[in-house]
Parts: structure tokens; C-alpha cells; sequence
């Protein structure tokens, strides 16, 4: 997981505000791209001087890095949660799902960075961890998935690593269409793509 940051606000800098500016520096990153997004550009969308951003963070660079850390952070709180609690392999992937939807439902734009940025920004010494926590999903993944087909639960023919890709891709993609607030929850998102996943879409004979 992350390692412990430099402290990079003033005392008197207000929690909220960082919060805020966090949220706004989060959209306009998604939307536009990291390289593409000036400071001046995230202060324009907060209605403040470019100069006034620095009140409360050193460098563009270190408000990604705040929303990232921040997002894996809250993420593998999920995750070690339920792989801590002796579920079945099936019973496993689906918790792990609607705790995936449940992220994006919370940190929509910090997905939608770490989909676009992470496989660049993981070569810097300071985003390293984006490496060490892809390489911990990955890991939880497959090591659910052989636990499912040794145990019967899943096919034995299943390829694992195919079967990885397919459900982190089609999950983690939805943060580029889904919107909270929107029709459904993301408990009933996950459900229906649980459905799709583990029973197909076919009506069977």
C-alpha cells in the first residue's frame, strides 16, 4: 500500500476545502487527462487564483497522488475485509465485485485516473505503489479463481487468467459510463453483472 506522504498543507488550511478541491482536481483530471491539466486549470474550475492552490498543495503532482493513494487506500480496506472472511470462492468473487462498484460509485474520476494514468505514472518512484497494488489485485483474483476450480465451484476447464482479465475489465470499465445517483445502486449493478458472469445470459434447456 502507499507509502506514508510528506505533509504538504498549511495549518490553517481547512479539511473541507481540501476535500473539495481534491473532488474538483479528480474530475478535471479524468476528464482531460494528468498531462493535459494545468494548475491553473483546476483553479479556474474551483473559482480561485492559480496562485491560491498552492495554499493548499505543493504541485499538481501531489494532489494525484492524494486522490490515488487515497482511493487504493479505501479500496483494499474492502478488499482485505473480505478476503478476511472465510467466504466460499463464488461467494468471494462476488463480494469482491460489489465492493468494486461500491468504489466507483465513491471515487468515479479517481477510477476513471487510475484506468488512464496508472500503466505511466507507475514508473515514477512516487506512484510505485500503483505497481505493488495492481500486483495485489492481481493476486487475489487468480488465487480465488484456482481456489473456485479446485474446490468444483468453477469449471474445470476455466482459463484463470482469461477469466481474471474478463472480470476486471467489464467492472472496472463502468466507471467510464456510470454516474452515482443515477437508476440503479451499485449493489444492483453488481448483482446483474454477477449474473451475467457466473450464469451467462443464455436461457438454458
Amino acid at each position: 500500500m502507499p507509502a506514508a506522504k510528506k505533509k504538504t498543507t498549511t495549518a490553517s488550511a481547512s479539511p473541507e476545502r481540501r476535500r473539495e478541491l481534491l473532488t474538483i482536481a479528480a474530475e478535471v483530471f479524468a476528464a482531460h487527462g494528468y498531462n493535459a491539466t494545468t494548475v491553473r486549470r483546476i483553479a479556474d474550475e474551483a473559482g480561485m487564483l492559480a496562485g491560491s492552490l498552492y495554499y493548499h498543495f505543493d504541485s499538481k503532482e501531489s494532489m494525484l497522488d492524494e486522490i490515488l493513494s487515497s482511493f487504493l487506500t479505501e479500496l483494499w480496506d474492502g478488499y482485505d475485509a473480505v478476503l478476511a472472511a472465510g467466504l466460499g470462492p463464488r461467494e468471494t468473487i462476488e463480494a469482491l465485485v460489489t465492493e468494486s462498484f461500491r468504489e466507483i460509485d465513491r471515487h468515479r474520476a479517481a477510477v476513471a485516473i487510475y484506468q488512464k494514468e496508472s500503466k505511466h505514472l507507475a514508473a515514477q518512484p512516487r506512484f510505485g505503489y500503483l505497481t505493488d497494488s495492481q500486483q495485489k489485485f492481481k493476486t487475489a483474483w487468480l488465487g480465488t479463481l484456482r481456489r473456485g476450480v479446485a474446490d468444483g465451484v468453477f469449471r474445470a476447464d476455466l482459463d484463470i487468467r482469461l477469466t481474471y482479465r474478463f472480470v476486471r475489465d467489464t467492472v472496472w470499465v463502468a466507471a467510464s459510463w456510470y454516474r452515482p445517483g443515477g437508476q440503479h445502486t451499485p449493489e444492483e449493478i453488481a448483482r446483474q453483472y454477477l449474473s451475467m458472469v457466473l450464469d451467462g445470459i443464455a436461457v438454458r434447456p
